[in-house]
């Protein structure tokens, strides 16, 4: 593959997106000594400097074909970037922490173009479900049962009540016209009373009896009144 070197160095230090940055240390090929480098991943290329703020990178490392392996080591934590294929080489970087190691390694990981191509494939799947699956319009759901037109009506017992309030008060009436059961119980369930009707017949009834009450009340002061007198 054909690289412009120059194209890529202008790459490198532009101002498209940084997907992750940072100081690791990097061990040489040949003299295998780790060297501090700041590393700046860019999609699938991770581009390492001498230190941070150069115009230049010493190199890049395209993550293709590539895979990911922990390397034990007595001083730092240390992943290494191995190649797969002849004339191929690996590249083993280390952190000063476990967490900067991890977070490196999964950074890495999704960064080639493979990965996103899986990614790719899985989220146009995931369409093509949604896009077969029926959805549920507000349209189609049940409507609304609605209540029964005939309820139960709590002043149909009152009104039976108040027929026999009347009945009582007057006997005349009551005598005449004596209604079977079945007529006057088809007569209450269909009929229905207000409550200024409900009042007044209560307080007929009410007001009858107290009138009674204060008549009584009154006869009996007479009586007192004449005991109290003739003594």
């Amino acid at each position: 593959m054909k690289i412009n070197e120059k194209n890529l160095c202008v790459y490198a230090v532009s101002a498209t997106p940084v997907d992750k940055e940072g100081y690791m240390n990097k061990k040489g090929e040949m003299n295998k000594v780790f060297q501090r480098r700041y590393f700046v991943l860019k999609g699938n290329l991770l581009f390492y400097f001498d230190k941070m703020g150069d115009k230049e990178p010493i190199g890049v490392i395209i993550l293709e074909g590539c895979t990911l392996e922990l390397v034990d080591d007595e001083e730092q934590f240390c992943f290494k970037i191995d190649f797969h294929g002849p004339n191929s080489r690996s590249y083993i970087l280390g952190t000063d922490t476990q967490e900067s190691m991890e977070q490196w390694m999964k950074a890495l990981a999704c960064s080639s173009y493979d990965y996103m191509k899986l990614m790719v494939a899985e989220l146009q799947r995931q369409l093509d479900d949604i896009s077969e699956s029926p959805i549920n319009s507000p349209q189609y759901k049940q409507s609304p049962i609605p209540p029964p037109r005939h309820r139960h009506n709590p002043f149909d017992k009152l009104d039976n009540i108040n027929q026999r309030i009347y009945s009582s008060n007057s006997p005349n009436k009551a005598n005449n016209e004596e209604p079977s059961s079945s007529n006057n119980h088809a007569t209450t369930s269909n009929i229905t009373i207000s409550f200024k009707e409900l009042h007044t017949s209560y307080g007929r009834k009410i007001l009858t009896d107290y009138n009674i009450w204060k008549y009584d009340q009154t006869i009996k002061h007479k009586k007192e009144e004449e005991n109290l007198i003739s003594f």
